[in-house]
């Protein structure tokens, strides 16, 4: 505490104390107001960019996750490939052991046709799983010119065709490349935070991590292989949303029936005891023979056990209980994380646009709108001409047999150039390329 203090002469006044603890507080205060102003101009220039969102921010904070994965996918991705192998074989076992009986003994009928359409449903699954993971998406060729390339990678140091991109997984340049399964790259987040981005969502990307292990190719899906990644999602989430409704009845009686308590009768009955006649009439009884205390004693009921009746505690109960809740949680992740993530594609499929190309046409279209003008992508034809390009349903295939069952078909051309509608009539030319 500083002050001042004076003594004057006699007849002035004897001193005076000047308090100068605010002063200090003040510039104390001051002094720090000064600093934190410079610390957050500092931070903002630093930080400064026009295109500087929550996305963008998120997009860095995931920075060390991008290079983990990058360095590390390669290593990582054969274990969760024999993971995805094991998770479908532990579904599959459990749908025969626990819905295959019950099914049988309810409804033989019934039970046929859920055979027919499961099993279909898992020749499906495994075979567009498999093509997934051992078919090349495909790359450019070497050792030719290619007149149509479009730009030079900047990795590769060489031409690269139109709507081609570099993996940095795979080290090389994929033709109309999607994304490395399961990389964790721009296209796949910032795919989550556009369902998520208004709240900053962190619990939907961490959902969306652990539950899409489901979809792991170990591979990078592009122009050989796009088909396949998305049957096999769809096959997988249709299978998954099969034994839900299917296995909803089998819950409800497996947890909830048999592990109920008792029901007893607390409160007194109220009126008297009636009974029925062989002519369906009711007639009120008014005196209880048979429980007359001074007559009979009351009648003592021994009625047989159920045969399929088990004790609750057993270790098969307990086994089937964990089967159901492990078989429940499952199909309902795989449901809500793959069944989005097989929307969003289906939505890509229908625009012509793979998940790269998504963020750059959308970049396309703000720079377009700034200048008032409406940006075209070219490689979309149309939704259902997009859908049999995709699909493959040209050139006679019918749909029947290139999508509903397994087909070892190719994608038509080859990969290194492709239509657009500037120079290509759908109503003219109903065959690709």
């Amino acid at each position: 505490m500083a002050y001042k203090f004076n003594i004057q002469r006699k007849g002035e006044r004897m001193g005076r104390i000047n308090w100068t603890l605010k002063k200090r507080v003040d510039e104390f205060r001051n002094f720090w107001l000064i600093k934190w102003s410079y610390i957050k101009l500092c931070v903002r220039s630093l930080t400064y960019n026009e295109h500087l969102d929550a996305s963008y921010a998120s997009d860095v904070l995931m920075e060390p996750i991008y290079w983990f994965v990058d360095n590390y996918a390669h290593v990582l991705g054969p274990f969760f490939v024999v993971g995805v192998v094991l998770l479908t074989t532990a579904v599959v076992s459990i749908a025969y052991w626990i819905g295959l009986p019950y099914w049988w003994q309810k409804n033989q009928t019934m039970t046929i046709c859920l055979l027919v359409v499961g099993n279909w449903l898992l020749i499906n699954v495994i075979f567009h799983y498999v093509m997934g993971v051992i078919t090349p998406a495909g790359v450019p060729p070497e050792g030719i010119v290619l007149t149509n390339a479009v730009s030079i990678c900047k990795k590769c140091i060489k031409p690269k065709p139109p709507r081609t991109h570099h993996c940095s997984v795979c080290n090389k340049c994929i033709l109309k490349m999607d994304h490395h399964c399961r990389k964790l790259q721009k296209t796949k987040v910032l795919f989550i935070y556009a369902y998520a981005n208004k709240c900053f969502c962190i619990f939907a990307l961490l959902f969306f991590l652990c539950l899409d292990v489901a979809a792991w190719l170990n591979n990078c899906v592009g122009y050989g292989n796009h088909r396949y990644f998305f049957l096999y999602m769809l096959y997988t989430t249709v299978g998954s949303l099969f034994l839900v409704v299917f296995g909803f009845e089998i819950g409800y009686r497996y947890l909830w029936l048999e592990h109920t308590d008792n029901w007893t009768e607390l409160e007194p009955l109220e009126g008297h005891p009636v009974k029925i006649n062989l002519s369906g009439h009711i007639i009120p009884v008014t005196h209880l023979n048979e429980y007359d205390e001074d007559i009979l004693l009351p009648a003592q009921h021994d009625l047989p056990t159920p045969a399929y009746a088990v004790d609750a505690n057993s270790p098969y109960v307990l086994a089937r209980r964990r089967a159901l809740w492990f078989m429940a949680f499952i199909n309902v992740g795989v449901i809500m994380a793959l069944g989005t993530l097989c929307c969003w594609h289906a939505k890509l499929i229908s625009r012509g646009e793979t998940s790269i190309e998504a963020h750059i046409n959308q970049a396309q279209r703000k720079v377009m709108l700034i200048e008032n003008k409406i940006y075209i992508n070219p490689y979309n034809f149309g939704l259902k001409m997009n859908w049999r390009l995709f699909l493959g349903v040209v050139r006679g295939r019918s749909f029947w047999r290139t999508v509903l069952l397994p087909s070892w078909h190719k994608p038509d051309g080859n990969g290194l150039s492709f239509h657009t509608v500037d120079n290509y009539i759908v109503a003219a030319n109903d065959e690709w390329p």
